[in-house]
Parts: structure tokens; C-alpha cells; sequence
């Protein structure tokens, strides 16, 4: 399992990190970036797997190993879900199989929006928060956008940019797609929401994990 908080090198986290300062410096809107290993556990997709794959394992070393025994089948059977089960945790590309990808899509834009939440993206002045949320085990990246925003920008718009992102990350570019598009999406942010004098950073620049 990849891990969030060792996706992005050192280096990579004060470069997003100064992309950010870089950008509130122009906008009075306030952008946040978070990466998460997953968003979901999906215990009924692990189980899918663990009983799929150890039963049909099963099934063939009884056939052509063991006369085809009801007595060996089910032992077989529930140790080899155990251990396909506990491989889907060391195995990403593994569990995504057993997942329907309007679930995957479904889970991360529920991760992304509780994430808002309980990073207080909408508590800003001026209900401009923007976050860029990264999930791992999904190859998913969301933007989501506090009311202010949606009144100049729709989410439609926002989720290009998430899309480019997250094409940045399966060609090994993900700091450099991220920046980019914390800059894209920064220039349009200072064309409505530019900075004033009284402008204070009201939420961390620094990426974070969970």
C-alpha cells in the first residue's frame, strides 16, 4: 500500500507548498492540498476477492490434487480467502479489481467532502476555499470549492483540472501536475477574487495527509 505521507518527497511538499503561498499571494481565496491513501476500506470488495480467488484456487487443487474432497475444499477454501483477503492491503491494483469504478468515483468525492469539512475549508471570510484532494488507492483527484467560488466557477470546470492531475500522477508527474494546476487554478481565482489589503493566510499552506 502506498503510503500518503511519503508519496511526494520532501522536496516535493515545500515546492506545493510555495506554489500555494505563490498563489494566495495574488487571490484572497485560500487553497489547500491533501493526499490520502485511500478513501474507503471497501471490506466488501476484499472479501469479494479473498473468496473469488481462494475459492476458485480452491476448487482446482481439489480437483486435480485431492479426488475432489468436500472435506479438503472448505478448509482450502477459507484459508486461501484469508490469505487473498490479506493481500488486497499489500495489493492495490488487486482490490481495485473488485471494485465497481462508480463506487471508486463515489467514495473519493465523500472522502473529499468530509474533508472539506474537517479541514475547515469553510470557514474562510470569504467563502473561498478551495481544496485539492488526492486519493491513492483510487487514482482519483477531486476539487472542491467553497460557495464564494462556485458563484464564478463550476465544478465541472474545477474537475478538468482534477483530471489532469491525476493523469500527471500515472505518468510519475504528480508534483509537477499538482502545481500546475494549483496555478491554473489560482490565476482564476485572483481574476475574481483578488487579494486585499487586510488579507490574512487563514489555513495551512503545507500539504497534508491523512
Amino acid at each position: 500500500m502506498i503510503q500518503a505521507e511519503t508519496f511526494f518527497t520532501e522536496a516535493e511538499k515545500e515546492q506545493i507548498a510555495a506554489t500555494i503561498s505563490g498563489v494566495e499571494q495574488k487571490t484572497s481565496g485560500e487553497v489547500v492540498a491533501m493526499v490520502v491513501a485511500e478513501s474507503d476500506t471497501y471490506p466488501e470488495a476484499r472479501l469479494l476477492a479473498g473468496f473469488s480467488i481462494g475459492g476458485l484456487t480452491a476448487l482446482i487443487i481439489t480437483d486435480l490434487f485431492l479426488g475432489d474432497s468436500l472435506g479438503y475444499f472448505l478448509p482450502l477454501a477459507l484459508c486461501g480467502a484469508m490469505l487473498v483477503t490479506a493481500l488486497t492491503r499489500l495489493c492495490p491494483p488487486l482490490l481495485r479489481l473488485f471494485i465497481p469504478a462508480s463506487r471508486l468515483e463515489t467514495r473519493v468525492a465523500q472522502r473529499a467532502l468530509r474533508s472539506f469539512y474537517e479541514k475547515k475549508l469553510h470557514t474562510t471570510r470569504d467563502n473561498t476555499g478551495v481544496l485539492f484532494f488526492i486519493s491513492l488507492l483510487e487514482h482519483k483527484v477531486w476539487i472542491l470549492a467553497d460557495t464564494g467560488i462556485y458563484a464564478k466557477i463550476s465544478q465541472e470546470t474545477l474537475l478538468t483540472y482534477a483530471n489532469d492531475i491525476a493523469t500527471g500522477i500515472k505518468q510519475g508527474e504528480g508534483c509537477t501536475a499538482l502545481c500546475r494546476q494549483i496555478e491554473a487554478v489560482g490565476a482564476i481565482l485572483a481574476s475574481h477574487f483578488p487579494i486585499k489589503a487586510d488579507d490574512t493566510n487563514e489555513l495551512s499552506n503545507q500539504l497534508l495527509t491523512g
